[in-house]
């Protein structure tokens, strides 16, 4: 037992922890979790917990079921929505067959062999989430519009508004669940708000993001809202994006930065830019994973619908935010195409992946968008080399299927798994859809 796991079954003790919850994800992004007594902790840090892996969404077939949970104590922390003793702790998994191998379903798995091929490169990973969602009204009845809590706008102040409460109760719990915060603010549409978490390696990013979401959730239900994480519920405001920001290290030196060169990007910085935008329609999918993410994608405000890169451009697919240009640590590319909706381990995976790919074959960076990409022609667009990404999750799809970069980054079963189910989301969609979405939607998604 390492230092790490002694840490853990002590604090357990110490805090009267009854209940510890192993979570893990499917390869959709949906939290799992297990729940078991601190008594079977040791036998899980040794051994794991077996489980039923045909039971959840692409882990495995009926014949090969059997699998483990094997909990990462440098995950552990309190659950602090369980104010009443006794305590209940959390720790995330990775998980194994039952020969002690990683499984290649686990969606964590996916990206620790991307960082790992980083690290080989002499790479640290870092992102940086600025995460949106919605709160609606409670009791809506199924088919009704969801109606936001508020009619506020960008920064704006509410004086006795519900969303100051909720992002401080929020805010005070991720915190004491050791998720640094860097700021919030209400968003562009009535009820959106945004909370931005401060950067961190990719893999402690994606279990943040995970913790997040549920944390959200909770405290909307003790103050009575709804929180929703779904890319476009309203359609005739802004979309919840999950704009993120990446950046690559070699030990304590930010390689994107390159002091004198324009926007302060080294060629390295440069090359990994031109891997995002060259592979940016084959991870689409992946980064934008939902039926619903192409209504915000291509609905209009300053969703990103198109291969383009610049500094200042909120229209570009990424931009280069220039903060503080004279602190080289800070210096990172944004991406604006993700959505709160996505799998983060996969999407992480699938960026780090393109990244790189640019870095290695010396991709070149193409000429900036310093136009609003929304406001240009389409021949106007075509003679800037500006393409579109892809207009629905069928297109999406199609074009991944074809990518070699996908389907190596993600593994085969996963790679499978995914085009299989979004096949037959799209295809439950068109069954299902509405006259009004097909005769008005259906063109462009």
């Amino acid at each position: 037992m390492n230092r790490q796991e002694e840490f853990v079954l002590r604090s357990i003790e110490e805090r009267d922890v009854r209940f510890v919850r192993l979570w893990f994800t499917d390869v959709l992004g949906t939290l799992k979790s297990v729940a078991i007594s601190p008594a079977e902790l040791e036998t899980a840090f040794a051994e794991g917990i077996g489980f039923d892996g045909s039971a959840i969404e692409g882990f495995a077939r009926v014949y090969e079921a059997d699998m483990l949970a094997k909990p990462d104590p440098a995950t552990f922390q309190m659950l602090p929505w369980r104010t009443e003793g006794p305590g209940t702790a959390r720790m995330f998994c990775d998980l194994l067959n039952t020969d002690g191998t990683p499984s290649v379903a686990d969606p964590r798995y996916v990206l620790q062999r991307a960082l790992t091929k980083a690290a080989d490169l002499g790479f640290t990973f870092y992102t940086h989430p600025e995460i949106e969602f919605f709160l609606f009204e409670q009791g809506r009845k199924p088919g009704d519009k969801p109606v936001p809590i508020d009619q506020g706008g960008y920064f704006d102040h509410l004086p006795q508004g519900h969303a100051h409460d909720f992002r401080r109760a929020a805010i005070t719990m991720l915190e004491s669940m050791g998720i640094s915060v860097e700021f919030s603010h209400h968003e562009a549409a009535p009820g959106q708000n945004e909370i931005d978490l401060r950067y961190a390696d990719a893999l402690t990013m994606a279990d943040n993001i995970m913790t997040f979401r549920t944390v959200i959730k909770e405290v909307a239900y003790e103050h009575g809202v709804f929180a929703s994480f779904m890319p476009k519920p309203l359609m005739e405001y802004p979309g919840s994006g999950m704009h993120t920001h990446l950046s690559l290290f070699e030990g304590d030196t930010n390689v994107f930065y390159e002091p004198g060169a324009r926007y302060q990007i080294s060629k390295t910085g440069r090359a990994f830019i031109a891997g995002l935008l060259r592979h940016a329609a084959e991870i689409t999918a992946i980064t934008n994973q939902w039926v619903n993410s192409y209504k915000r994608l291509w609905g209009g405000g300053e969703a990103p619908a198109f291969v383009s890169w610049g500094h200042n451009n909120s229209s570009a697919m990424v931009r280069i935010p220039m903060y503080k240009p004279s602190k080289g640590q800070a210096t990172r590319v944004e991406v604006r195409t993700l959505d709160t909706a996505c799998n983060p381990y996969l999407a992480f995976a699938v960026l780090l992946a393109a990244g790189l790919k640019g870095i290695e074959e010396g991709y070149e960076l193409p000429d900036e968008a310093e136009d609003d990409v929304w406001s240009l022609t389409d021949g106007e667009r075509r003679a800037l080399g500006i393409d579109a990404l892809p207009t629905s999750l069928h297109e999406a799809v199609t074009v991944m299927e074809r990518s070699d970069l996908v389907a190596e980054t993600l593994g085969e079963h996963v790679f499978d798994y995914f085009l299989r189910n979004k096949r037959q989301e799209w295809v439950d969609y068109r069954t299902q859809v509405t006259p009004f979405e097909l005769e008005r939607l259906l063109p462009r998604l």
